[in-house]
């Protein structure tokens, strides 16, 4: 630490597994490169790689994981190419961690100079040879060669590779990781489909908010909100994701200001342990009255072997608390709620048990004149031309799907002109 601190600079927060870190250490090594090298070795290809990273200590009471950086030119005298990442090491033995990353190092020098024609063909071979051992959450790609790249794009790549199964970025389209702007704070994720984000979208994201910050064991360090779109559902149409619906979605979200969570967590399971290796305070989970029978319903009927107990309490845990937003019932009409979705006999008194104990709340304060709204009624009004669609949405975003061509938005002209 002291000799680090003598080259690099005291952080100031205390912790050196950070991002800010392998950015000093990146500039530092960069910049001494060009003072001796730039002009004696003019024509030569100048990089730098860094690295900080924590694996287990002798106790085991942690878990591997750390920031990795290279800089590099691909012409000479060129202005430096970047890419920087955040890995969780998945090995449980401290030597074959330190393995992993001493090939993952190999693997992104070679990507940076084999394969900097496509950054879907650098992520996928980061891991070659440790597929299983290595998870890559967070990834940002910079510089001349990469001017143009959408860093959005390559956060979805990476839990479209499997690289990992959560990745985000800010309301700016900036990949941001939860060890950095997240740490000991208080988050609610609200899954959608945002396609897009209607009334009841935005209903539903403010109400459960408002619910949310009246909690009374808050962190003091604040609360964020994400949006969160699954991969199955960016996949619903045709069973691969387009890049433009994905895009259009969350240019959407970003224009109200909104951070984007991507994941591969159909289940919460996953996505609640994921958060909860960077100590989240209180993590609250905005779903539908819908959506909360379809989680009661699939645990009950695979865990009636004795695990049913194990399964529920994966989800409902001390520091997690489900929101639930109004479903209409199609069936019977009127309106489902965490107090009266149908819930299975077997699970009857354990799913009361939850709800005494407020794991399950009901979103109170919402606006029951938009929960009629379906947004895949209004996207296909859109992509048919037909009108009125703009009365399910704001008028600033109507005025901002029309003026990006958003979800195939077209004017009446251009319609007329396509159809025939």
């Amino acid at each position: 630490k002291l000799v680090s601190d003598a080259i690099y600079g005291i952080e100031k927060s205390g912790r050196y597994i950070c991002e800010s870190r392998l950015y000093k250490m990146l500039e530092h090594e960069f910049d001494l490169l060009i003072d001796r090298l730039s002009q004696e070795r003019s024509e030569g290809l100048l990089f730098a790689f860094a690295d900080t990273i924590e694996t287990l200590n002798y106790h085991k009471t942690n878990f591997g994981n750390g920031w990795m950086g290279i800089r590099f030119q691909l012409h000479p005298q060129e202005a430096y190419n970047e890419i920087v990442f955040h890995i969780e090491l998945l090995d449980n033995d401290t030597a074959l961690q330190q393995q992993a990353v001493g090939v993952l190092g190999v693997n992104l020098i070679y990507a940076c100079f084999n394969y900097y024609q496509d950054y879907k063909a650098i992520l996928s071979s980061l891991t070659e040879g440790i597929d299983d051992r290595v998870k890559v959450d967070m990834c940002r790609i910079k510089g001349p060669q990469f001017e143009g790249l959408d860093n959005r794009l390559v956060t979805l790549e990476l839990v479209k590779q499997g690289l990992s199964n959560v990745a985000m970025f800010d309301e700016h389209g900036c990949p941001v990781h939860p060890c950095e702007f997240l740490y000991k704070k208080n988050l609610l994720v609200v899954r959608g489909s945002f396609r897009p984000a209607t009334h009841r979208t935005l209903d539903r994201i403010h109400a459960a908010a408002n619910q949310f910050n009246q909690e009374k064991d808050l962190s003091p360090r604040g609360t964020e909100t994400i949006s969160e779109i699954t991969l199955g559902d960016l996949c619903i149409d045709i069973g691969t994701v387009i890049e433009q619906d994905f895009l259009d979605r969350v240019a959407l979200l970003q224009f109200l200001g909104q951070k984007v969570m991507i994941t591969n967590c159909n289940e919460y399971k996953g996505l609640i342990n994921y958060l909860a290796s960077y100590k989240i305070a209180k993590l609250g989970i905005v779903i539908g009255a819908g959506g909360l029978l379809k989680i009661v319903n699939s645990k009950y009927n695979r865990n009636k072997d004795g695990r049913l107990i194990t399964s529920y309490g994966e989800i409902f845990t001390r520091n997690v608390k489900i929101y639930v937003y109004p479903s209409v019932d199609k069936q019977k009409g009127g309106v489902l709620t965490c107090q009266n979705i149908p819930i299975p006999e077997g699970v009857k008194y354990l799913y009361k048990h939850i709800f005494d104990n407020q794991h399950v709340v009901d979103i109170v304060g919402y606006n029951p004149d938009v929960i009629h709204i379906y947004a895949i009624i209004m996207l296909r009004m859109i992509e048919d031309g037909e009108p009125g669609w703009e009365k399910f949405v704001r008028d600033d975003v109507a005025d901002f799907i029309k003026r990006k061509n958003l979800f195939g938005y077209t004017t009446k002209e251009d319609w007329t002109s396509k159809k025939s």
